[in-house]
């Protein structure tokens, strides 16, 4: 745990899950420079006393900081990641403030009728900003104060291009600590166009059971425009498999791995888990569509296996990823993998494609005592772990 400093005072903050070991912290200077231009702006502090959101906001260091002083409405939180959303309401409790300090919103819901002040922290993907400004666009008016935020590696001609074709004129501030600030005027009568998202692609015929599908997918979700080739070798790969099962999607993305092992054993069930509100929207899409009305399937937003019953799944199928946000690590790799260990019963299988040079397979051998590579090529192979 790190703590932030800023005019509202010092605040205790974390990542989700907290890890003594994790040298990232849960803010950065993006977001200090943010908080800060909110007290400090020039012809005085930002207005906060209406409708308030807060877009993209990674760890709850935002969101925390503007509850502080109980403002009238309390600040509305919209983002795509459970992993974000539990550490909102981490730190708001390690700070003090009520669980319902701050109001959680995921980027399939609703947004609020009206918007004052919004405030956007600037995500990884221009698609997910490009959809959620979309979605917002309505909600603001010509006086709506809109603020964005991010280290100048995010803040690209086309950010702020976005910006100006969505809601209006935009401008940047000075780099401060290697971050910069969006400053855009809404045009209420600005001609934007439709909201390019969800899209979807047709599966190319080399992807086993699924091939020639059609896959949804959400603005945000990984390979959104084509299929990936990792995925594409472990379709080709899958086990024919019969019977009741259980199988696990874990990391689903938008479903295409779930939606094979559904096709391929009709009496399975399938269990969809993503981090990602969106991903989970794509699955359920891309499985709805493909599925057929007798296939069973649950869709779950959660921290990879976390709470997931243990001794109960037949089969988890998994891709994992290896960065969270722009920070590289294996953390996430080796919960997933943790937790495939503890949800599969006693001959359970683990399938898991990767990049080669990862190393997945030491890690699988050091949980589950065996690994073997079912399939590999130049860049990927695909391995699998049975839990004795």
């Amino acid at each position: 745990m790190d703590r932030m400093t800023t005019a509202r005072g010092a605040l205790d903050l974390a990542r989700f899950p907290e890890d003594p070991r994790d040298q990232l912290r849960a803010w950065d200077a993006a977001d200090e420079y943010l908080l800060r231009h909110l007290d400090e702006r020039e012809g005085g502090p930002v207005d906060l006393s209406g409708s308030l959101v807060v877009l993209g906001d990674r760890w709850g260091a935002l969101a925390t900081a503007l509850a502080v002083h109980r403002p009238v409405h309390r600040p509305v939180q919209i983002g795509d990641s459970f992993l974000g959303q539990q550490a909102t309401r981490a730190n708001l409790e390690r700070n003090g403030l009520d669980a319902d300090a701050v109001l959680l919103r995921t980027t399939r819901d609703e947004p609020p009728d009206r918007i004052d002040v919004l405030l956007v922290r600037v995500p990884k993907s221009l698609a997910l900003l490009e959809d959620q400004l979309h979605r917002l666009a309505p909600r603001v008016h010509e006086d709506t104060v809109v603020v964005g935020a991010g280290m100048v590696t995010e803040i690209h001609t086309s950010t702020l291009k976005l910006f100006e074709r969505v809601l209006g004129p935009t401008r940047t501030s000075l780099a401060v600590k290697k971050a910069r600030l969006i400053f855009c005027s809404p045009d209420p009568g600005l001609s934007r166009g439709a909201n390019p998202w969800p899209r979807s692609y047709a599966l190319p015929a080399d992807a086993g059971v699924v091939s020639g599908l059609t896959v949804v997918n959400h603005a945000g979700v990984f390979s959104a425009e084509r299929l990936d080739a990792g995925t594409r070798l472990l379709l080709r790969s899958l086990p024919a498999r019969t019977g009741p099962e259980h199988v696990v999607d874990l990391g689903c993305g938008n479903g295409v791995i779930g939606l094979a092992a559904a096709l391929s054993n009709g009496a399975a069930e399938v269990t969809f888990i993503d981090e990602s509100y969106q991903a989970l929207a794509s699955a359920e899409a891309t499985f709805g569509a493909n599925a057929g009305g007798g296939a069973v399937a649950r869709f779950v937003a959660a921290d990879g296996l976390a709470g997931f019953p243990p001794g109960t799944a037949d089969l988890v199928l998994n891709n994992p990823p290896f960065h969270t946000h722009r920070g590289r690590t294996d953390a996430t790799a080796w919960r997933m993998f943790n937790g495939s260990r503890a949800a599969l019963r006693r001959g359970g299988e683990l399938w898991v494609v990767g990049n080669r040079h990862l190393g997945y397979h030491v890690k699988l051998r050091r949980l589950f005592g065996n690994c073997e590579v079912v399939a590999s090529d130049p860049k990927f192979v695909v391995l699998r772990a049975v839990k004795r």
